[in-house]
């Protein structure tokens, strides 16, 4: 647990997993300071001041990727940081300078920012699977020694390509810093998060995540094999591995994998009123699945709290309660091409 003396910062904050993460540490005794892209916009921010303990505990800071040097005053004085944000603009048409540059630049301003700030013990970079498994023929098990192709990446140019080698170099540069400075450097590689969430528009790993029950074909292949993790679980294991004095290096963190065959089977029981695919296309009921290993982060002791079945129903239930995704029949509707179903897909996101 920490103290209230202990002051850290979570970028990205208002984000699906930065929020949950700020409300996590401020129940943990934290002292947070949460940097966002604009404090003065409600409606991205609102979620954050109604935290429990956000008024005594919980400071907003303005800070972007993409100004050298706005991360300093908000780091300043911090023993621990939480690098959460990242551009997710799959649609971008500059990726190279709105989402590569940004991602590696980003990283690279925030740590020089910890050395300048002379009081950060560790920082917590949480990067991606897309770091670890994109390449063109997939393995059954993957580990944290493992690095994405991304020659091969460059070549397909698949949905979200410019993400994968964002992050990947992203984390790559990281790595080469901390060790030239001296800094304690730890990178946290979530799955899929799925889950309930705090923040008002749809989480982009939702969008994917959801995509069996929305009619969202475009997202199938992401999760043809798929590994999950709750976001409640990585929020928690980023804390764990904050506090652990013996974490070091890369850590998958990821509880469960499914294909989508499996993962359509199960929310086709949960909810049987939508109208949810019973084939697809490239993948049945004899598709193995790919693990993504979580050995080294059980090792040290963390233990995951959640069920796939507990992410998927948090996940659909706070996007209800929402009004994020359409009632079953204007999907099956929108499916039909009588109608386009009430989601709001986001084009630049940062979470």
């Amino acid at each position: 647990m920490g103290s209230e003396s202990q002051v850290v910062c979570v970028t990205g904050a208002s984000g699906f997993i930065g929020s949950w993460l700020v409300m996590r540490l401020l129940e943990h005794g934290y002292t947070v300071r949460a940097t966002v892209r604009d404090p003065d916009n409600q409606k991205k921010v609102k979620h954050l001041l109604d935290l429990p303990k956000a008024n005594t505990h919980l400071t907003l800071w303005k800070a972007d990727l993409s100004e050298e040097g706005s991360f300093d005053a908000a780091i300043n004085g911090c023993c621990g940081v939480f690098h959460v944000a990242t551009p997710m603009d799959f649609e971008s048409k500059d990726p190279e300078n709105e989402v590569i540059k940004p991602t590696i630049n980003g990283v690279l301003d925030i740590m020089k920012a910890c050395i300048k700030a002379k009081t950060v013990k560790k920082l917590i970079f949480t990067s991606s699977a897309g770091t670890v498994n994109v390449e063109e023929h997939q393995r059954t098990v993957y580990d944290e020694s493992n690095w994405s192709d991304l020659d091969f990446v460059y070549a397909k140019k698949m949905t979200g390509w410019m993400y994968f080698v964002s992050k990947t170099l992203a984390e790559q540069a990281a790595w080469k810093f901390a060790k030239e400075n001296n800094l304690d450097l730890i990178t946290i590689i979530p799955t899929l998060v799925i889950g309930p969430f705090l923040m008002p528009s749809m989480p982009p790993s939702l969008i994917t995540g959801l995509s069996p029950l929305t009619g969202n074909e475009a997202h199938y292949g992401i999760i043809r094999q798929g590994q999950f993790v709750h976001l409640d679980d990585l929020c928690m294991s980023h804390i764990f591995l904050f506090e652990n004095p013996k974490a070091e290096g890369r850590y998958i963190c990821s509880s469960h994998e499914a294909t989508i065959v499996e993962l359509a089977k199960m929310l086709r029981e949960k909810y049987p009123d939508y109208n949810i695919p019973t084939e697809f296309k490239d993948a049945d009921e004899n598709l193995g699945n790919v693990v993504f290993n979580s050995k080294k982060l059980l090792d040290l002791g963390f233990q995951f709290k959640y069920s796939l079945e507990d992410m998927f129903v948090g996940a659909v239930e706070t996007c209800q309660e929402k009004g994020l995704i359409a009632p079953p029949t204007k999907i099956e509707n929108a499916i039909n091409g009588d109608t386009i179903a009430s989601i709001e897909t986001p084009n630049s996101v940062k979470c």
